[in-house]
């Protein structure tokens, strides 16, 4: 039997997720719990396991596309299955006297599929079976007119892999020319979509031998366009748009792109890029935006962040310590924690001292339960530790710090900081903070008013840990020093309290030894 397979909530609450890449291609044996897709989900990267022990049947979403929660993104064929997907239903033609392969018709001959109908079609079963192959390859064929099932396969078990698609497309350098519906006519070479949605940028020239007549060219844009196999690869290889270019021929009511064609519509762009920056060079105004679509990890924190200021009102505090016996201590266990194996860095001495803090200061470990109007105080220490990554912002989540010796703390942010850069790190390794830390000092900056975490209450920014000139004893010495901005809910939180609050951090930061009576 077929068993559909549905995109499950891998988050809180989540309504869609962006499928980054398949595990699996068709024809591949599955078994139950093995990850068959990489999903983004708010700020993660989820392995969606199988829910069955079968063989993949077919990929019902494409890598890049954002699907609803429920939608159904993969099929399987579970044991017992009695090869339903063998058979087909021949279509009928599209009118009489007609001999041209029908969408349909084609659409069978690529994916079979089963009808539940009963037709007055003959029933025939797919000859050698169904044609592996992957979604990418599936794609190419259609973009170069390419018979996938003519196509012989490389890939394990046979699969028709791209590079076998390409190479096939080689093998014909023919040009399709429509007949009318022969009996030898090839099938339509249907065009791929536009890339983009801008003007199209008409041929130069216009004289004798400026090349092809376009005068009766249909305009560019169209939704089918015919061209061989060698003039689509062209077309891709210069980056152009073959539904842009303007037609030469029109054969059989269709229009019929040439490379020659492609290639004169390939150095109008260039000529109009060209244009631009010499526009730009002499300072005028030209086309020069660009269109980012706004969503997965970006659009969280976006939402993250707006959220946060338009319900917190937001004060940020500012100082900064003296932290020459900190950069002492770290040094002289540096070695001692490599030799474990762990890398130690200054933040697993900051988030220590941010919880001997919090113990003191305990409304700054705490969130605000608008509806119920209470404030909740949290007796556990989870230390979020902003990681900017290629891809956005990410916060880690340190469970429990205050029970864990420094070298714990390291080896625990370490990893997951790693697997946050990596993106793959899980949901739930971001979420239960009470506080979080973000480092713009990594950058070069000294100071700047973090957003608060919301809901948690107050955020910690650390400046560059760097040598400045410090008044020590009436003289002016060359010190690390350490700047910080701290940001508060100020519905909660007093700028006294903040303050004090700060000032008992920079007290364990400029005496670190202090940290081992926590």
């Amino acid at each position: 039997m077929v068993r559909e397979f549905k995109l499950p909530d891998v988050g809180e609450g989540v309504a869609e997720g962006e499928l980054v890449s398949w595990q699996v291609e068709p024809g591949d044996e599955v078994s139950e719990d093995q990850p068959v897709a990489e999903v983004e989900t708010d700020k993660a990267i989820v392995e969606v396991p199988s829910p069955v022990n079968g063989t993949v049947r077919e990929l019902l979403a494409e890598e890049g596309e954002v699907v609803p929660v429920g939608d159904v993104i993969i099929t399987f064929n579970v044991e017992g299955e009695d090869e339903l997907s063998e058979t087909a239903d021949t279509a009928e033609t599209e009118s009489a006297g007609s001999d041209e392969p029908t969408e349909s018709q084609e659409a069978v001959a690529e994916e079979p599929e089963v009808s539940g109908e009963a037709e007055a079609s003959e029933e025939t079963e797919t000859p050698e079976g169904r044609v592996f192959a992957a979604p990418s390859a599936r794609r190419v064929a259609r973009e170069l007119g390419v018979d996938i099932a003519a196509v012989e396969g490389t890939g394990p078990s046979g699969r028709v892999t791209e590079r076998d698609v390409r190479a096939a497309a080689e093998e014909d350098e023919e040009p399709i020319e429509p007949t009318g519906g022969g009996a030898n006519s090839g099938p339509d070479v249907e065009s791929t979509e536009p890339e983009t949605g801008e003007e199209p940028v008409e041929p130069l020239g216009g004289g004798a031998n400026s090349g092809p007549d376009t005068s009766s060219v249909e305009p560019a844009d169209r939704d089918r366009t015919l061209a061989a196999p060698a003039t689509r690869r062209l077309a891709e290889e210069e980056g152009v748009d073959l539904d842009a270019v303007p037609a030469v021929e029109q054969r059989d009511g269709e229009a019929f792109v040439t490379p020659e064609a492609v290639m004169e519509y390939a150095e109008a762009q260039q000529a109009a890029q060209q244009a631009d920056a010499a526009a730009v060079a002499t300072g005028e105004t030209g086309p020069r935006e660009e269109r980012v679509p706004y969503k997965g990890i970006r659009k969280t924190i976006g939402e993250q962040m707006e959220q946060s200021k338009y319900t917190a009102p937001h004060v940020t505090h500012h100082d900064t310590i003296d932290v020459t016996k900190l950069v002492e201590t770290r040094e002289e266990l540096k070695a001692v924690a490599e030799e474990r194996g762990i890398h130690l860095t200054y933040m697993p001495f900051i988030m220590k001292a941010i919880v001997a803090a919090l113990k003191e200061f305990p409304y700054l470990n705490s969130t605000l339960d608008e509806e119920n109007e209470e404030i909740v105080l949290k007796n556990y220490y989870n230390i979020g530790v902003a990681v900017g990554t290629d891809h956005g912002l990410m916060v880690p989540v340190v469970d429990d710090v205050d029970q864990k010796d420094m070298l714990q703390v390291a080896s625990e942010m370490n990893e997951k900081v790693q697997k946050a850069r990596d993106r793959t790190i899980a949901v739930d390794e971001m979420q239960g903070g009470t506080f979080s830390i973000t480092n713009f000092g990594a950058i070069g900056g000294e100071y700047a008013t973090p957003i608060i975490n919301y809901p948690e209450v107050a955020i910690l920014g650390l400046g560059e840990l760097k040598q400045r000139p410090t008044v020590v004893d009436g003289e002016v010495e060359a010190r690390y020093t350490l700047p910080i901005s701290l940001s508060i809910d100020h519905r909660v939180i007093d700028g006294a309290v903040a303050a004090e609050f700060a000032n008992t951090v920079l007290k364990y930061l400029n005496e670190p030894k202090l940290l081992l009576l926590e």
